[in-house]
């Protein structure tokens, strides 16, 4: 019997026992007695609202994680079979995640490194935002902060010491470096950033024989535009490719008919109690196309971030306030 079952047959044991309150209030003749009998019905009544609060607030919180955990089978195939074929092949790597707006590329960020990186979840974490204005116009700004993050606080650290800092860390555990926004960034910044700081980096844990640990950096583009640069990047994994290089993963796109179809086939298999499906399972019988056209209707025809907004509205979540519980990185 799991939680919730718990709760509800204490519930209903509440329920049972005001009904007997109630009925005993009736035969009463006494002032005394009929004030107490009132005084135990409002004690029970409390008790009954608290319960039911824990109850629905235990529904929430399952249908919560049952939809989390569904959410991360839907789409994005072709970035993450990229993302392993080159993570097979070498543990020092740096990505480029990029798409238009509203194409939940920070979704793609964390499902990559929950669920594709070992001990993903317990690595060292160090993300950067790069769409404040003081990183936009001066270079310096980035390795103040970037230098405080790893420990280098009150200094004006060069790349090199910064280097020197990150690599010490690599030596004990995982390391992901996350730089949000760098479309907001100068193309010259973003190649000082490759060159001064990442290159060698690499180049330095690449001496390493047989490194235990990942080291990984990603660089996220919200607007699209970092994706266009292809001198910087490369796409696929050649025999004379070098972690040194930075990584274009595919570009993002819509969840298309076919994405959302196979998406809902997987989910009534492994999530058959999300309020998503009743839509299908009720007395209408809607068929798993209406429900289809319906996310690709209030989508956009499928912009990954409206789409699961539009998910979340149909299993009576929150899209915003389950993301901010859901995105650690």
């Amino acid at each position: 019997m799991n939680q919730c079952e718990e709760l509800q047959k204490i519930l209903d044991l509440v329920e049972e026992k005001i009904l007997h309150l109630r009925m005993a209030k009736v035969t009463q003749t006494d002032a005394l007695a009929i004030f107490k009998v009132e005084k135990d019905i409002e004690q029970a009544e409390a008790e009954r609202d608290k319960l039911k609060q824990e109850i629905e607030n235990q529904n929430i919180s399952n249908t919560s994680c049952d939809l989390y955990h569904a959410l991360l089978k839907l789409g994005y195939r072709e970035q993450v079979l990229s993302f392993k074929k080159f993570l097979k092949a070498q543990s020092i790597a740096t990505f480029l995640l990029h798409g238009s707006p509203d194409y939940a590329q920070r979704w793609l960020l964390n499902r990559l490194i929950t669920q594709h990186i070992r001990h993903g979840i317990t690595s060292k974490s160090i993300g950067v935002q790069l769409n404040r204005i003081g990183r936009r116009r001066d270079i310096n700004a980035l390795w103040r902060e970037l230098g405080d993050r790893v420990g280098l606080r009150g200094k004006h650290p060069t790349p090199s010491e910064i280097v020197e800092q990150v690599y010490g860390c690599w030596q004990t555990q995982n390391v992901i470096l996350v730089f949000h926004d760098v479309d907001c960034m100068p193309q010259e910044y973003l190649q000082e950033l490759i060159q001064e700081f990442w290159l060698p980096l690499a180049s330095l844990a690449r001496k390493v024989v047989s490194a235990e640990y990942q080291l990984l950096m990603f660089l996220v583009d919200y607007e699209g535009f970092m994706g266009t640069q292809n001198t910087l990047f490369v796409e696929k994994l050649e025999p004379n490719w070098e972690p040194k290089i930075p990584i274009k993963l595919p570009s993002i796109t819509p969840f298309g008919n076919q994405i959302l179809n196979d998406w809902i086939e997987t989910v009534e298999i492994e999530f058959d109690k999300l309020p998503l499906l009743e839509a299908i399972n009720n007395t209408e019988n809607k068929l798993v196309n209406e429900l289809v056209q319906e996310i690709l209707d209030n989508s956009e025809n499928g912009i990954p971030e409206l789409a699961m907004l539009e998910i979340c509205h149909l299993c009576n979540c929150n899209w915003y306030e389950e993301k901010d519980r859901w995105l650690k990185h």
